[in-house]
């Protein structure tokens, strides 16, 4: 009997540990697939925002508002040219207080030639509000050259989204047109491009460590004139490499995806980890919503950026990172040829030498 006994117990203990391994290797798998994913799904975003928001007793977006919403504020990477979802936001973003979009649609695929037409004219109906990228051209075509010219002479603003190398997103990864890594194609070409006009060049890449940023370090270093942004530079990266690039390159910014940082799941750091670099480097930093991929909505994207707005506290600083590092390198773009003869076709005595692209666009398209 006490042999059986034993022996029941033992059967027992085997169940109890193999249900334990089941489990132990449920949650690793579970863990493991929810890593593989580049953002998690909008209901899981919404859900670690709530349990963060019950968990301390901060700020309400509305305080952050009344804090913060006389600060000029600018999103430096919003992509609602698509399907002209734009057009649905100016009740929001005049409600949430904000005071300039950079705007593309698609990203580096022949559809995004359709919404960078979208982009061109949400700007010529909006000049003082939206700014205009595009990404719509084959970066392994010889004609990508051309179309980069055109549109920088047009009166584009600047180059992006542009797939400068992608292995995990599951979006970007399979864009038709994206490149192996940033000194792929006729990208080098595009950076001299981008240098002799002086508009800058926003670039995604994923992941951001190994081969990628090695050869985004190379096209740094041989394009030393050239404005590179690195987009959602805080996505499944770290502030040290931020960084390190930053104390090596002095021709590179961090487009700062505030969303990611504050409310996904996947993020390994939070806003406080990347004060530090912020603040050793405080014109090298920019904001945007990504039109909060992998939120709950894009207004949470917003909330977010006031929520490092408040995170940075020192009010120069604030400045800086929410808009006034990113009207530098816009106001620092010289109006085109094409620009000048436009506005004196208008105005005949003004006087063009010195005009700026974004003095031009408020010329012939301003209300």
């Amino acid at each position: 009997m006490r042999a059986r006994s034993v022996a029941i117990v033992s059967v027992a203990c085997v169940c109890i540990g193999v249900g334990i391994w089941s489990l132990g290797s449920f949650d690793y798998w579970d863990r493991t697939s929810r890593s593989a994913q580049v953002l998690p799904s909008p209901a899981a975003t919404a859900e670690v925002a709530e349990v963060a928001v019950t968990a301390s007793a901060r700020k309400s977006f509305d305080d952050l508002l009344r804090q913060y919403g006389s600060v000029p504020l600018a999103d430096a990477h919003n992509h609602d040219a698509s399907d002209f979802r734009y057009l649905d936001m100016p009740s929001m973003w005049k409600k949430d207080a904000v005071d300039r979009v950079i705007l593309f649609g698609d990203v580096s695929e022949s559809s995004a030639i359709r919404t960078d037409a979208y982009a061109w004219k949400a700007y010529t109906d909006s000049p003082d509000f939206f700014v205009p990228y595009f990404s719509g051209f084959d970066l392994h075509d010889p004609s990508s050259l051309q179309v980069v010219r055109e549109n920088l002479e047009q009166g584009y603003f600047g180059l992006g989204e542009i797939a400068a190398a992608s292995y995990n997103s599951p979006v970007v990864s399979k864009v038709e047109w994206k490149a192996k890594d940033p000194m792929d194609g006729f990208l080098p070409q595009i950076y001299d491009l981008c240098a002799e006009f002086q508009a800058p060049i926003l670039l995604h890449m994923d992941p951001p460590n190994g081969f990628v940023i090695d050869k985004l370090e190379e096209a740094l270093s041989a394009h030393p004139k050239t404005i590179f942004i690195f987009g959602h530079a805080n996505a499944y990266n770290s502030p040290e490499n931020i960084k390190r690039l930053l104390e090596k390159h002095d021709n590179i910014y961090m487009d700062f995806f505030a969303g990611f940082t504050v409310f996904n799941l996947e993020s390994a750091n939070r806003i406080e980890d990347f004060l530090p670099v912020i603040r050793q480097f405080p014109d090298k930093f920019m904001l945007s919503t990504d039109s909060g991929y992998g939120l709950a909505s894009e207004e949470a994207a917003i909330e977010a950026m006031y929520r490092v707005l408040d995170a940075i506290g020192d009010p120069a600083l604030i400045k800086k990172v929410a808009y006034d590092n990113l009207d530098a390198i816009i106001r620092n773009e010289p109006a085109t040829q094409t620009q000048k003869e436009a506005v004196q076709k208008q105005d005949a005595a003004r006087d063009v030498a010195k005009l700026t692209k974004l003095e031009a666009g408020k010329l012939l398209w301003g209300k």
